[in-house]
């Protein structure tokens, strides 16, 4: 099966893709394009999946460069394919040839060019890296790399939608402590639970940096099964595990 890319208009410049789980190598609860070695899935298959991406991204499988992402607020730049990185789950480079290539299941997807500088960035945020301001670093990371803010474009990839996330009245606390006017990202949901709108939020942030321009692809990881992989999905159906989708972006 071939491969399914979705792109966006605000990044044309760049070459980059957000994959589906589409025509990958991978079976049973992997089925397709499993790119997480995090998975139980098995390394051999997965490194297949990703060299088919990497020729997609017209890199070789080396210079697919991914990182052991943990919900932190941390950025790696990125100067070459082997280089030694630490836990961070954002990545900026100026390095053409290389491909930055993140890895989620229901967090945002996060691609970032400035085409004329000559600087991308790639980013995982989901709630807890959002909040703590992934999003900020990414973009003040590819500005201490000779991008210019204004000139940013930032679009959030597939992601799980509000209408499929609900939280607790911890977590609604956890926002509402960081700034009140957080509660318009959330809308009640049965008893005391809340519908959380984590790309709305992503988009918030990114247009609080001064980013030129912020997106959505306007695709829901949760609710589509046949072309995403969903962590919550996965759990409500009380599977063993899920697959990784992976979203990549090269000078």
């Amino acid at each position: 099966m071939t491969l399914e890319i979705l792109t966006s208009d605000d990044l044309r410049d760049v070459q980059h893709g957000f994959f589906t789980r589409k025509g990958g190598a991978s079976s049973g609860v992997f089925q397709g394009l499993n790119c997480g070695y995090g998975s139980s899935d098995q390394k051999e298959i997965v490194t297949i999946n990703r060299a088919r991406v990497a020729q997609a991204m017209d890199v070789a499988s080396a210079a697919l460069v991914t990182i052991h992402q943990t919900h932190s607020a941390d950025v790696e730049v990125i100067r070459s394919a082997d280089q030694n990185t630490g836990p961070a789950d954002a990545m900026v480079t100026d390095v053409p040839g290389l491909a930055l290539g993140i890895l989620t299941a229901d967090c945002q997807p996060v691609l970032f060019a400035d085409a004329d500088a000559g600087v991308i960035g790639a980013a995982h945020a989901g709630w807890r890296g959002a909040l703590d301001g992934i999003l900020e670093n990414t973009v003040q990371s590819m500005v201490d790399l000779g991008a210019t803010r204004e000139k940013i474009s930032a679009v959030v990839g597939p992601s799980i939608s509000q209408r499929a996330y609900e939280v607790g009245p911890e977590f609604l606390d956890s926002f509402l402590s960081d700034d009140p006017e957080n509660s318009r990202f959330f809308i009640q949901g049965n008893g005391d639970r809340q519908m959380f709108d984590l790309p709305a939020y992503g988009l918030h942030r990114l247009q609080a940096a001064g980013v030129g321009s912020a997106g959505w692809i306007q695709h829901c990881t949760y609710s589509d099964p046949q072309r995403f992989f969903s962590y919550r999905r996965t759990t409500h159906e009380k599977e063993a595990d899920y697959g990784r989708l992976i979203s990549v972006i090269r000078l």
